[in-house]
């Protein structure tokens, strides 16, 4: 007889088995639809003419210049959010003060505007007749269709991340550590060194690799401040959408197939990182209950 805190098998809250049958044929159906479908036919259009020509697709010098332009506002933009994100989450995590519910909306305000949209204010402010267009151009400084542009969209697009994962788990872990670190002598910057910081490491990666994933595949706010220059100013989105606006099926899809490759070591990277994450979450709660 089961006790009277403990829930019945067969109770009113199991579905019968039809019931998680179709649940499941309805989930695979959809990942099969609209996610394995669309990932084969990049790699099957990519490799429609044979690996010579898929090979043969990278050997254009504006396909790498996107490459590399791509590689360089992650490698830019990446680390300036990374630490945005954890002085923001150690300012709003640890402390209180007037404003922190405001700043926290701005922070998500990337979320919640286009990226689009976010790639025209920039036009607004920094562009030829944009409110600092001028000054710009009296001392010769091109923002608005140069890299300077590309890197700035890229990182209002992605910032959020690092500080949304870091913000929540510094506010669930809170100031006894470091409270303890200060009274034994240690200073904010060696409490925040080798007591906040490997506390949430796994939740900066996990961050990081979310953060790395939106900048490689930004489009939207890229678009708008580029300019389409081919070899200069064309991330690898934008030049797969040229190559398939000029009918250059198999190079496009060759383009995209490198994105679908970063795309899904992203993934395998963000299942790892998920996974050490929950068992340092399980350590920790093992060690709180070994002490209490």
């Amino acid at each position: 007889m089961a006790s009277s805190g403990s829930i019945p098998r067969n109770s009113a809250l199991s579905e019968p088995a039809w019931a998680r049958y179709l649940l499941i044929f309805t989930s695979v159906s959809f990942l099969l639809l609209f996610l394995v479908a669309p990932l084969a036919a990049v790699f099957t259009e990519a490799l429609r003419k044979g690996f010579g020509a898929y090979l043969a697709s990278f050997n254009d010098p504006a396909a790498w210049s996107a490459i590399q332009l791509t590689l360089l506002v992650c490698v830019i933009a990446v680390p300036l959010n990374t630490v945005f994100g954890l002085a923001a989450a150690w300012a709003l995590g640890k402390f209180q003060f007037p404003g922190r519910s405001f700043i926290i909306t701005l922070i998500d305000l990337p979320f919640a505007v286009s990226p689009v949209v976010s790639g025209l204010v920039y036009v607004l402010l920094f562009g030829a007749h944009g409110w600092f267009g001028p000054w710009l151009q009296e001392h010769d400084i091109q923002i608005i269709f140069a890299v300077p542009g590309i890197v700035l969209a890229t990182i209002f697009v992605t910032f959020p991340f690092v500080a949304r994962e870091v913000i929540p788990l510094m506010q669930e872990q809170g100031t006894d550590e470091e409270q303890a670190a200060l009274l034994l002598g240690a200073s904010g910057w060696q409490t925040f060194w080798h007591v906040t910081l490997p506390n949430v490491r796994w939740a900066v990666l996990y961050g990081v690799i979310l953060c790395n994933a939106r900048a490689m595949g930004e489009f939207g706010a890229v678009s708008v401040v580029s300019g389409h220059i081919r070899g200069k100013t064309n991330t690898l989105p934008l030049h797969v959408e040229i190559l398939y606006n000029e009918y250059n099926f198999v190079a496009a899809f060759a383009c995209a197939s490198l994105l679908c490759l970063l795309a899904l070591l992203t993934l395998v990277a963000k299942a790892l990182v998920e996974r050490r994450m929950h068992a340092s979450t399980r350590e920790a709660s093992h060690h709180t209950e070994t002490v209490s």
